[in-house]
């Protein structure tokens, strides 16, 4: 298994649905890495926002072009990466540390696609679960949180404190409701199955297409 090749296939099946006058929100990591240089080979007249600084250089670089996401209240379409994917929809995001920032651009696009290599599918999610904390009040919402760990990385884009959530994730949406009703917490990578409108998985030598429910 080439999980580079299986990644490349997922990003550029990804990379064709972008077309011109679109609005195109942008993830971040390894595999949106892919992406950009499939959709500048490509070069629709599109205008692209960026869920980091990391991609927004990249995007930059390659001639896309890239508008602040403070005036746009709408994108066609969003794409990014996973870390896990579980049967039914839920993800696991967030080990580029932009996970508040790409929870909102999804949250924004009619449709929010997602690219990944066959390593990323689960039978079940399983920690950690990054999360991006307000840095006031730190040690109080950690103890909210056992068990979580701060991560030994930069700062969010935004300022945030990014640490990982190590318990288990037996019921992701009661996880859910547990850590966005928690002060102190910015944001957490469990993304639900309601923000995901398609899969799109390298496997092997093809791309496997999916929605929530079911494979096309």
């Amino acid at each position: 298994m080439n999980i580079e090749e299986e990644k490349r296939l997922a990003a550029e099946a990804a990379g064709e649905l972008v077309k011109d006058g679109m609005r195109v929100g942008l993830g971040t990591g390894s595999t949106v890495a892919f992406l950009l240089r499939a959709i500048a080979r490509r070069g629709p007249r599109a205008s692209f926002v960026a869920s980091s600084p990391r991609t927004e250089a990249a995007a930059r670089a390659l001639g896309l072009h890239v508008e602040p996401f403070d005036k746009i209240d709408r994108l066609d379409l969003a794409i990014d990466g996973a870390d896990q994917i579980a049967p039914d929809g839920w993800l696991i995001k967030g080990g580029g540390a932009a996970h508040s920032r790409e929870k909102i651009v999804a949250a924004s696009a009619e449709r929010f696609v997602v690219i990944a290599d066959s390593t990323k599918l689960v039978e079940a999610l399983r920690p950690p679960v990054p999360l991006e904390l307000q840095a006031f009040g730190l040690a109080a919402t950690l103890r909210h949180l056992d068990p979580t760990q701060l991560r030994d990385s930069p700062a969010s884009p935004d300022g945030g404190i990014i640490a990982d959530y190590r318990g288990p994730v037996l019921e992701p949406a009661e996880l859910t409701r547990r850590l966005s009703e928690t002060p102190g917490v910015i944001a957490h990578g469990l993304f639900a199955p309601g923000l995901v409108s398609e899969l799109l998985v390298g496997v092997g030598d093809s791309v496997r297409r999916s929605t929530i429910g079911g494979t096309q």
